[in-house]
């Protein structure tokens, strides 16, 4: 009688285990991964037809990292669930054990519809009737017990093929996006339906980089340089947008303007860490100022967005346009250095949570004339937005 009374302490214990978990489960959002990374193959074999190709090829690549990045987040949350699966059963090992062990005392003691049937007390008949009241109260949640840990059990199995299956989708999307990048890249090249603001000299930014030492230097004598040819472009006015532009690459926040690096230095734009090859969008319509290597930046694009508003974004390793041509918001500038990992890197980073996938950084500045001003007054950087 014992064993029965503990084992109903028992299945209550395990009531509400690691199954009680808020919002969609990992499995769901790697299916819902898993569609992005699909629909993202679908528009890449779309896009040859497009009418703007750069447009849809931009789509396409978005499509694919936010199809990544998801799977990745999935499975990140596939492995966790795992290991707090195991990690419960490990500390209910007893009493599951001695679960199980009543569980098989009572399927011999059942009778043909599964239900308990009456058991022999050594107190005679009065004890027997009291045994089998103790019986029937504590079944149901012996069996609530039994279907819990039956629940986490095929949980554990659902979590591991969820993460042997994906291992195809990631690469799927990986091989997929590495062909719409170099299909943007080749659109981008061919492209002549953009207007031109001026033509690009590149004997006075010659000249200019020659005499400047700094960023800030450069930049100031960017905007003493005036355009011969300009045509009458107008861009939007930005003001309204004041600290809702979207940043132009998917990233997290690594130091903002002002904050010390490791060396101490300070600098008045914000780092940000993203991924290998991701992509870099113009955040607004801008006209391109100048693009190339520059200094100890790598390569950068400084953008004029409306007169005398400079958006500088520097270190990608490749970079797109001509100094005077004006693109639409959300035009590809560059992709950011780095290789894309393997799949087994990838993996092994979800699995042990290192989250060392975001290899590369990016160093925005903002300038209004010749000074610096925070980028997080144009800038959205809340923890939605990265």
């Amino acid at each position: 009688m014992r064993a029965f009374v503990a084992a109903a302490w028992i299945a209550f214990g395990l009531t509400g285990s690691a199954l009680a978990e808020g919002g969609a489960s990992p499995a769901e959002a790697a299916r819902v991964a898993a569609g992005k990374i699909e629909a993202a193959s679908l528009s890449l074999q779309e896009a040859g037809s497009a009418r703007d190709r750069v447009a849809a090829l931009t789509e396409t690549v978005q499509g694919f990292e936010a199809g990544l990045q998801a799977m990745r987040e999935g499975l990140r949350r596939a492995a966790a669930r795992e290991a707090n699966i195991r990690r419960d059963l490990k500390r209910r090992e007893a009493e599951t054990a001695r679960l199980l062990g009543v569980l098989q005392s009572m399927g011999q003691g059942m009778g043909p519809e599964g239900a308990p049937v009456m058991l022999l007390h050594p107190d005679g008949p009065m004890g027997t009737a009291r045994a089998g009241m103790i019986l029937a109260d504590v079944t149901p949640a012996l069996e609530t017990g039994a279907a819990e840990l039956r629940a986490d059990l095929e949980e554990i199995e659902i979590l591991r093929a969820l993460q042997k299956d994906a291992a195809e989708t990631l690469q799927e999307g990986l091989s997929g996006i590495q062909v719409a990048r170099a299909d943007l890249s080749q659109a981008i090249a061919d492209r002549t339906d953009l207007p031109q603001r001026f033509a690009d000299d590149p004997v006075k930014i010659a000249l200019l980089i020659a005499s400047t030492e700094t960023l800030n230097g450069f930049a100031s004598g960017l905007v003493d340089i005036q355009e011969t040819g300009e045509s009458p472009v107008v861009l939007p006015d930005l003001e309204a947008q004041m600290g809702e532009l979207r940043l132009p690459v998917e990233a997290q926040v690594l130091r903002r303007a002002g904050e010390a690096d490791a060396a101490g230095v300070r600098r008045p734009g914000l780092v940000l860490a993203t991924r290998p090859n991701a992509l870099v969008v113009a955040p607004s319509a801008s006209t391109i100022r100048y693009r190339g290597p520059l200094l100890d930046y790598g390569n950068v694009v400084i953008l004029e967005a409306q007169p005398g508003l400079l958006f500088v974004l520097a270190g990608m390793e490749t970079v797109y346009g001509h100094a005077g041509q004006v693109i639409p918001e959300g035009t590809p500038v560059g992709l950011m250095g780095g290789d894309d990992p393997e799949i087994g890197a990838i993996l092994s980073q979800v699995g042990d949570g290192s989250g060392q996938e975001r290899t590369e950084t990016l160093y925005i500045e903002v300038r209004q004339g010749k000074t610096t001003v925070d980028p997080e007054i144009w800038f959205r950087t809340d923890k939605d937005e990265l």
